[in-house]
């Protein structure tokens, strides 16, 4: 779905601007970035609503069109009202196809069913959901995926085992951060610690039984 939006260009901003905005019934925004000026605009509440809903709003290139002239921006930022949840500000970043950004895209796994690991009673530990990326900004990957058919008990997965998009690279390049582990579950640590616990001290003889 390619999401399209109609920006009316503010003349005044500020505080009271904006308000007088939301209270007719628009949401306040920016654009910024690439070789041009900022320009503040408003868009209406409904469209920004159903933009929203599409699934494809954040952290993806859309389309705005601000006195009749269309440009491809990035959606960098939407401030929501605390109790109501509504949106009430925009910040959309200029940029074309080929531009390299920086966004947060979801990790999915799979291979849970085939893991060692998970068969033998493990747990999947997940130490990030997303992963900070760069890549252009017409290729923004919806997922990345990740494969823990192979984990055993242990295992940890790194970023330098995942298999990136075409043009996609990590953000973070000074460490090969974890992305997931596998872990025992807290029962057979339980387990394990009793037997270690019942076990005799290195050199130490079994305790024999007492007089009959």
């Amino acid at each position: 779905m390619s999401i399209v939006l109609d920006l009316n260009v503010r003349e005044n901003t500020g505080t009271g601007n904006a308000r007088a905005a939301r209270r007719a019934g628009l949401v306040p925004g920016i654009i910024y970035g690439g070789d041009e000026a900022p320009v503040a605009f408003s868009v209406k509440h409904n469209e920004v609503l159903k933009a929203i809903n599409s699934g494809q709003f954040l952290a993806n290139m859309i389309e705005v069109t601000t006195d009749g002239k269309t440009q491809k921006v990035l959606t960098k930022d939407v401030q929501f009202h605390p109790v109501t949840d509504m949106p009430v500000h925009l910040d959309f970043y200029r940029v074309t196809a080929k531009s390299i950004i920086e966004v947060e895209v979801s990790v999915v796994f799979t291979g849970e069913e085939e893991s060692p690991g998970l068969k033998e009673g493990g747990t999947l530990n997940v130490v990030r959901y997303t992963i900070e990326v760069k890549c252009p900004a017409g290729d923004i990957p919806e997922n990345i995926t990740v494969d823990v058919s192979a984990m055993e008990i242990g295992d940890a997965m790194h970023i330098s085992e995942v298999k990136l998009p075409k043009g996609v690279k990590p953000s973070i390049t000074d460490r090969d951060f974890t992305i997931a582990t596998i872990v025992a579950s807290r029962a057979e640590a339980v387990v394990e610690e009793d037997d270690a616990a019942a076990a005799p001290a290195e050199g130490e003889a079994p305790a024999e039984g007492g007089e009959g």
